[in-house]
């Protein structure tokens, strides 16, 4: 088998094959990793919700860190994907700012937002992580950083933003409100979060 995509063949302790869907089960271990962060969540957790034997998980990924970067990857993929195609029916760099931050917001409200960012979770464990895994994860931010200082250089380009406008600093902002709501989001709904886009939209002017 040469994709990822395809059903994963595992051997039961008792020598038994098992087969499973790889997207399936890092979805399910992606919740748990969601809820619990890296640390607090044991391969018997991993294992509940993957419906996988502690023996399955590691002749599959070797140990929860090779599980922990499968499912980071994946997070990232489906998000991105989520995000982009929202943001391609929207016509100026302002819009689609907007937008992302209305992606956001909705995105910590009720059962989605109580599982959490695995981006925000990670960054909040960095100083625990091991080098690889914080690199892993502050590359993430910045890549949502610098997608937000392209879309507002693609305002400022469009004329939908100030050309004043510093985009580094703007972007920095943006990103803290965007990271801001999901880590509320792990608490409660967003108050007034549709206020709180409009006043963070104003710095744009």
């Amino acid at each position: 088998m040469t994709s990822e995509n395809q059903s994963l063949k595992v051997t039961r302790e008792r020598g038994r094959p098992r087969v499973f869907d790889m997207d399936d089960v890092l979805d399910k271990a992606m919740i748990v990793f969601r809820k619990k962060g890296y640390h607090a969540s044991s391969i018997a957790d991993l294992g509940e919700a993957m419906s996988l034997t502690a023996g399955s998980i590691y002749k599959a990924f070797t140990d929860k860190r090779t599980l922990f970067l499968r499912v980071f990857e994946r997070y990232i993929a489906l998000r991105n994907a989520d995000l982009r195609q929202r943001l391609q029916h929207f016509p100026d760099g302002r819009s689609r700012i907007e937008e992302l931050l209305q992606f956001y917001l909705d995105s910590a409200v009720e059962i989605e937002g109580r599982r959490g960012c695995l981006v925000v979770g990670s960054t909040v464990e960095l100083q625990t992580l091991d080098e690889e895994l914080s690199e892993l994860v502050r590359q993430a931010v910045m890549r949502n950083q610098n997608f937000l200082v392209s879309l507002i250089i693609e305002g400022q380009k469009d004329g939908s933003i100030s050309s004043q406008l510093d985009a580094e600093t703007a972007a920095g902002l943006l990103l803290c409100v965007a990271f801001g709501m999901r880590v509320v989001g792990k608490v409660q709904d967003v108050t007034n979060g549709k206020k709180t886009i409009t006043m963070v939209m104003k710095v744009l002017d």
